[in-house]
């Protein structure tokens, strides 16, 4: 029996690794799933090393959504499972997908089932898509619960795009001003020093401030300077991948004036979303609790999930919880309060998220419109200033020339 070497975190957020003896890689993944092992890294011992693969090695979300919708239509056409999965991997450009399909295929001609054989594929399909498509399965609705994937894939799709037309913008626009400051002092600032180096006229205040800056710029402090910078955002990155790092960072932008707010208003809708759709699908609500702290994106709110998670074990309502972990506004919890006591607990987890991708969308446009004035003042009042402040020299001269 082969041994595989596993890594991943358990439902309180901490690493675990270790070795263990299965028939296969989907057969250790069920039994590390129903220890709350959330799996990073699996292979098989002696295997851990593979060639790297350039380019091509990644499915996007797209394109799992493409493949979903299709997917459905041809289940709810009558079409036989194999003959489906043939049919959509041969249209698949993407070789990566294509390959994971045939795959997928292939094991259901064995006698696996689909969200068996979908199962090794976690890197394409997660956890809450595999289980819809168990409970899929189970309930003989694949093509119900397969229109629902999609429509949730589409909407977290949308969502993401929301969030990157957000942040693309004033980075780009900062990350350009900042090359060409950076420029202006490298090469331009030295050129107009020697001049007045060479004129011999007294320099102003700010124009010997933006030269100070130069030379520092030109000196091997500069140098060092940029050297901490890429320093600090590796070791940050390194600090990021430690639960202890993650719940501190995490907690930071939570807090952040106007990208914390948004960033509560997406992790609201990706709850309610996810959570709404495993309950419409017959997920049972605790493993629905479980696979939404994962996919939360946050470890504070992973960890208050996980709390939620723990409560309604011990057989208390969802909605007390909820209100403990003080994350979740109380329109929020009101509304799944009443989605309780109604039964109606996944209609109204979709209404919510339905307000607060239309609320993420709206504050996306806001912080936009307060950004770009402020970012217009900025850019100016810097490029403006370093110009102006090499250019006092030679008006104080031509002033004296005149006189």
């Amino acid at each position: 029996m082969p041994v595989f070497v596993y890594s991943g975190t358990n439902r309180a957020g901490a690493r675990v690794s270790g070795e263990r003896q299965a028939g296969s890689k989907a057969e250790l993944q069920n039994l590390l799933r129903k220890e709350q092992i959330s799996i990073q890294k699996l292979s098989e011992k002696g295997k851990e090393f593979a060639l790297p693969t350039f380019g091509g090695g990644r499915v996007d979300t797209k394109d799992l959504a493409v493949f979903t919708r299709q997917f459905s239509v041809m289940i709810d056409a009558g079409l036989p499972l194999v003959q489906c999965l043939e049919i959509l991997a041969s249209q698949q450009e993407n070789k990566t997908f294509q390959k994971i399909l045939t795959d997928v295929r292939t094991s259901v001609e064995g006698g696996s089932t689909l969200s068996a054989a979908m199962r090794p594929h976690s890197k394409v399909f997660d956890d809450l898509y595999v289980n819809m498509v168990e409970a899929g399965e189970t309930g003989g609705i694949l093509d119900t619960i397969l229109q629902r994937l999609s429509l949730y894939i589409e909407k977290n799709v949308k969502l993401k795009r929301a969030v990157k037309s957000a942040m693309i913008y004033p980075v780009s626009v900062l990350g350009i001003a900042g090359l060409v400051i950076f420029g202006l002092m490298w090469k331009v600032v030295p050129i107009f020093a020697q001049l007045f180096l060479g004129l011999g006229v007294d320099l102003p205040v700010p124009t010997k401030i933006v030269m100070n800056i130069s030379n520092f710029i030109n000196s091997i402090w500069g140098l060092l300077m940029v050297g901490g910078f890429v320093g600090t955002f590796f070791a940050l990155r390194a600090w990021y991948a430690t639960p202890g790092g993650r719940l501190a960072l995490d907690a930071l932008m939570l807090k952040l004036p106007l990208l914390g707010m948004l960033l509560k208003k997406i992790a609201v809708a990706r709850f309610t979303r996810t959570l709404g759709t495993l309950i419409s699908s017959g997920v049972p609500i605790l493993e629905g609790l479980d696979i939404t702290a994962r996919t939360s994106g946050n470890a504070i709110i992973e960890r208050a999930l996980a709390n939620v998670r723990k409560s309604v074990e011990a057989g208390r309502t969802l909605v007390d919880p909820l209100k403990e972990c003080d994350i979740f506004p109380g329109m929020v919890t009101q509304m799944i309060g009443v989605g309780e006591q109604t039964g109606a607990m996944d209609a109204m987890l979709q209404k919510i998220a339905d307000f607060y991708e239309d609320e993420v969308d709206a504050a996306v446009k806001d912080l936009l419109t307060a950004m770009e004035p402020l970012m217009i003042v900025v850019l100016g009042v810097t490029v403006g200033g370093i110009v102006i402040s090499m250019y006092l020299p030679i008006f104080e001269l031509i002033a004296k020339l005149g006189s």
